[in-house]
């Protein structure tokens, strides 16, 4: 959906009330969801570290014969990284890109696929930045370019 940029006299952006109503039922559940999630999964980063709260993010969604998404099913994946984001954004916990890919890779698990979790670096001058991504059938969920390089964990 592309909307353009509101004016003072003619608004075409829908309100969020508008795009709310516009989600399926599918989706509005998906977002309650990752709403819900994206704190418990922020507060065992914090108390727990990465590598306890990967494992029982794992172990909470195993893989069960993972299989190959179809091209709906890799649409329906990169929806859900959007509504993951978009709850990770406007919850009332913000969850930067980590929480996020935790929660999208169990989501995918448990629907059946074999998810990457990709943790990436860049350095610019003396600046150091990091970022997390999902990658499903070597497809980067929800990102717009990739400039940072994979680490393996």
């Amino acid at each position: 959906m592309t909307t353009s940029v509101p004016t003072a006299e003619n608004s075409t952006r829908p309100s969020w009330w508008r795009r709310w109503s516009q989600l399926t039922w599918q989706q509005k559940r998906w977002l309650h969801f990752a709403l819900a999630a994206l704190p418990l999964i922020k507060l065992s980063l914090n108390l727990r570290g990465y590598r306890r709260t990967r494992a029982s993010v794992e172990a909470c969604c195993p893989v069960v014969g993972a299989r190959m998404p179809t091209g709906e099913e890799l649409a329906q994946a990169e929806n859900s990284a959007q509504l993951v984001a978009i709850a990770g954004r406007r919850g009332l916990v913000r969850a930067t890109c980590l929480p996020q890919a935790l929660l999208l890779h169990a989501l995918l698990r448990r629907s059946g696929f074999a998810p990457e979790l990709k943790i990436g670096v860049s350095r610019k001058d003396e600046a150091f930045d990091a970022h997390a991504w999902v990658e499903l059938a070597g497809v980067a969920l929800g990102q717009n370019q990739a400039s940072h390089v994979a680490m393996p964990l």
